[in-house]
């Protein structure tokens, strides 16, 4: 097992956030509104990064691959089918001297962890967010915000077959917010009720899916580790028989070291027939993919692949946060707080950083940052930074994950000269601004 990084909490990963523009508390002016976060400048660039790197991988450099972006609200008789209106609890206690609400099933022992007080029996509490369609509140315009985007995909199953031809095996993909009233949130981003999945149901011919399901748990632990996500902070871990969904086969979590331990971050079933299945019985609409070898109607088995993108946000930066210290020119220590992001992912690729506001330095580093943002091989948001001393920028830029900073200073109004700072080593090289598209584009793909 890993060491728990003592320099490192969820209260600090907060603060991080919240400074530096990543993630803040959702409706903070009114007290905030428990477990519910807004992304911020940086917080949404990162996000978005993750999922376009989710998206080109999993989708677009695949050609068994296809998108669907389904809707939040779907007929109440798709969550009957499915299972969720029925089983889609947990077990709910409460404190009889606190009355502090947990899930049984999160507790080590049958105490309350606030009091020490006694715990009432465990009653079921159902997850789904209830609300109505229409002018009218009443028990026929009931609607539900999904619990995950899975069913989206089910039903439109013979949709996707009938406009695209695409054969067994193959899947769909999709990225889309879910929402579970969950009974106890916490760790910052990873334990929310309103979040957002990456989530591919991947279709294959009964017999085949142990096989596919094995490469799948490959595919996605590679994934993680294409963030730049350290090895020895994953692991893969199978369900025990008695944790298994009642729809699943066989399930794999990968999970991730967070500074609470081991978390989830990806989960991937086997969910065999059952939702296709479910969904055809209830709807009376044939969901079969038509096989011509043995010219029958097959109920295809599904692997799913299930990712939160939160999740993988949190899993990112925490990996990615890292302090040094470091002797100044004057001779005192400093602490330096970096995010080593993977270039892929970095929510400012590239900041431009005049010496100082001097009007003979600004508009030539405004015409580098030109230059450098509009170049059509540099992809990733460009910031142009003159604010404060050069130190505090670098200070700055380093703290939200900026891979490389192009310094203008006097000297480049006489040798046409910038230089490129790292990130990671604080190394410096000078390069001539006609080579400094070519540099840039090298350093970033190390």
């Amino acid at each position: 097992m890993p060491e728990i990084d003592n320099r490192l909490d969820v209260e600090k990963i907060t603060s991080l956030c919240k400074r530096r523009g990543f993630i803040y508390q959702s409706s903070e002016i009114y007290g905030g509104l428990a477990s519910t976060w807004d992304y911020g400048p940086l917080g949404v660039e990162l996000k978005r990064n993750i999922k376009d790197h989710w998206w080109n991988s999993m989708v677009w450099e695949r050609d068994d691959m296809v998108g669907l972006d389904a809707s939040i609200l779907m007929h109440p008789e798709t969550w009957r089918a499915s299972g969720h209106l029925e089983s889609f609890t947990d077990p709910l206690v409460e404190c009889n001297e606190c009355h502090k609400r947990y899930r049984e099933d999160h507790l080590d022992e049958q105490i309350c962890p606030e009091c020490g007080g006694q715990l009432s029996d465990p009653r079921l509490f159902h997850l789904m967010f209830k609300t109505f369609m229409g002018p009218v509140e009443e028990d026929a315009s009931i609607v539900y915000l999904r619990p995950e985007t899975a069913q989206g995909i089910f039903v439109n199953f013979t949709n996707v077959i009938n406009s695209t031809r695409k054969k067994l095996p193959f899947g769909i993909a999709q990225i889309g917010k879910a929402f579970r009233n969950e009974i106890t949130t916490g760790n910052f981003i990873f334990r929310t009720r309103e979040f957002e999945m990456m989530e591919i149901e991947y279709f294959v011919m009964p017999g085949e899916d142990e096989i596919i399901h094995k490469q799948w748990i490959e595919d996605c632990l590679s994934w993680y580790q294409d963030l730049g996500i350290s090895d020895s902070k994953l692991r893969v871990r199978e369900h025990d028989k008695d944790e298994l969904s009642h729809y699943a086969k066989a399930t794999y979590d990968i999970e991730y070291f967070f500074p609470w331990g081991w978390g989830e971050i990806q989960g991937i079933a086997n969910r065999t027939d059952f939702d296709l299945k479910s969904h055809m019985e209830a709807s009376r609409e044939r969901l079969t993919f038509f096989d011509e070898a043995s010219g029958q109607h097959v109920i295809p088995y599904v692997i799913e692949p299930s990712s939160g993108v939160d999740r993988a946000v949190m899993a990112v930066i925490v990996d990615a946060y890292d302090e040094e210290t470091h002797q100044t020119p004057s001779g005192k220590t400093e602490t330096r707080t970096v995010l080593r992001l993977s270039p892929k992912i970095a929510p400012v690729k590239i900041a431009i950083l005049p010496l100082s506001r001097n009007e003979r330095l600004t508009p030539l580093a405004k015409s580098i940052y030109d230059l450098v943002r509009k170049s059509p091989r540099i992809d990733g948001h460009i910031q142009y930074d003159d604010a404060q001393s050069i130190g505090r920028r670098y200070r700055r830029q380093d703290e939200i994950g900026t891979p490389l900073c192009v310094t203008v200073d006097f000297d480049s109004l006489e040798d046409n000269s910038v230089t490129i700072r790292d990130r990671d080593n604080m190394s410096q090289i000078r390069v001539a601004i006609e080579a400094l598209e070519e540099n840039l584009l090298n350093m970033l793909s190390k």
